[in-house]
């Protein structure tokens, strides 16, 4: 069996020019790959669940753990998840809920016959907690489920209000990584991105906290957003070395669905965000500076200015990993399931009121799922091996798609090693595209295979 590329169109293999990083697609469309799968019937999510949390025997399957905070003090222009403005009274209300479900989901079988390797209390804005709030969220996760000797535990937040008595609290808790979602350090861009803190203030607390070299502070920065012309993004970057922080993310602005930035922009009242083209200069721009300046490239996107940063929850929660989701908005995969819990918070609380699992929604995976994994683990790496890669119905998959690699190939994406394929600079820049085409192609092949089996048993 051959992969018959004829079928498939500039989408899948890209376009012909001689700059593939500005031109090999039209646009980025999502922040990750995804493979196809279908929803569970609503009365069966419980039971289905139930049956997942009741299996008792040991693993060794790779394990995270993702807590969800659903507030946050103001809503980011460029953001489509804002859930809930935050208040002292729905952020208590709320915490006692999370405390009944962690409660509930640690104590479940499944829980614990296994080892939890990253933890990650995302949002929203988990420093909206308060700090004593922080270190019994801290406590509670270290004592109720089986941890990894050196699991990675990571708070993510805001430097707005993050106090020397929040970070002290977080350090009794347990937490041993921080990643602040700094977006730009530029005053300008800040505030037309609805960021509260100016420059200096930013950037003194940022090399504070680095400063006190307790665990890794990570810098999150966005690359496109308005008014973040290169020279400013360049200042960014040197402002993220000046700091003596641990890590970098460098992340590509996606924008889309209700985001207030369309609608600033559509009247007026921001400029346009950087285009595709010039979002892949800024990349370049980055990955050239990264390179300067020695830093560890840990993937296409994410890079360590020491061995102390691992950026484990990134890299385990694109693989086989089983994700445990806790909170109103968290979202999770267990035994071939994908999961999501109740958005709504009034929901999600009833749900906990009645001590039953608040689970939204419940999609049974696709039988390709674990291939579909590593293929977003390896182009995320931004190396492919043979060996990652699971069979695609008795047939070595690299082989299978050695046809559509040595088009990617030819138009500067990618370069062929034998059983590797290692990514160029334009090929990471499209990274999540590369990775949908190929989940695309496996599932299209996979379909026709059904239909023709289904085609002979009539």
């Amino acid at each position: 069996m051959t992969l018959n590329l004829e079928k498939y169109d500039q989408s899948i293999l890209g376009a012909n020019t001689p700059d593939p990083l500005r031109f090999a697609f039209a646009q980025k469309h999502a922040a990750h790959a995804g493979g196809g799968s279908r929803p569970v019937a609503a009365d069966k999510m419980s039971p289905t669940f139930q049956q997942l949390m009741s299996q008792q025997e040991s693993t060794k399957q790779k394990r995270c753990l993702y807590v969800h905070i659903p507030f946050c003090r103001v809503r980011c222009t460029f953001c489509n998840f804002f859930q809930n403005a935050a208040s002292r009274q729905l952020v208590d209300s709320y915490f006692a809920a999370l405390m009944a479900e962690i409660e509930l989901k640690a104590a479940q079988p499944w829980t614990q016959n296994g080892v939890f390797h990253a933890v990650y209390v995302g949002g929203g804005t988990p420093t909206d907690l308060s700090p004593k709030q922080v270190e019994q969220l801290g406590t509670m996760l270290r004592s109720r489920f089986p941890l990894a000797a050196d699991c990675e535990i990571t708070l993510e937040g805001r430097i707005n209000r993050f106090s020397d008595e929040m970070y002290q609290s977080t350090l009794k808790g347990g937490f041993n990584r921080f990643s602040f979602g700094v977006q730009s350090f530029d005053t300008l861009v800040r505030r037309s991105a609805k960021r509260l803190d100016d420059r200096e203030q930013v950037l003194s607390r940022i090399s504070e906290l680095a400063g006190y070299d307790e665990a890794p502070i990570i810098v999150d920065l966005l690359y496109g957003l308005p008014h973040q012309t290169e020279q400013v993004l360049q200042q960014d970057l040197q402002d993220f070395i000046s700091t003596g922080a641990h890590g970098l993310d460098l992340y590509q602005l996606v924008v889309g669905g209700s985001a207030p930035m369309l609608n600033l922009v559509e009247k007026g009242r921001l400029p346009a965000p950087a285009t595709t083209a010039e979002k892949a200069s800024m990349y370049q721009l980055g990955v050239e500076f990264m390179q300067a300046h020695h830093l560890k490239q840990l993937s296409v996107n994410h890079w360590a200015t020491d061995n102390r940063e691992r950026s484990l929850y990134n890299s385990l929660a694109k693989t086989y990993a089983e994700v445990l989701p806790i909170g109103c908005g968290a979202g999770g995969s267990i035994g071939g399931y994908g999961l999501m819990q109740e958005r709504q918070l009034d929901s999600y609380l009833e749900a906990m009121r009645q001590q039953r699992v608040p689970l939204m929604l419940m999609t049974k995976q696709h039988r390709l799922e674990p291939i579909f994994s590593a293929l977003k683990s390896g182009f995320d790496r931004g190396v492919l091996q043979a060996c990652q890669l699971a069979d695609f119905a008795g047939i070595d998959t690299f082989e299978y798609l050695r046809p559509l690699f040595e088009v990617w190939q030819q138009k500067g994406l990618i370069e062929l090693n034998g059983q590797s394929l290692v990514l160029t600079l334009a090929g990471s820049f499209w990274a999540v595209t590369l990775a949908q085409a190929c989940i695309q192609v496996l599932s299209s092949e996979y379909q026709q295979q059904q239909q023709q089996i289904y085609d002979i048993a009539l």
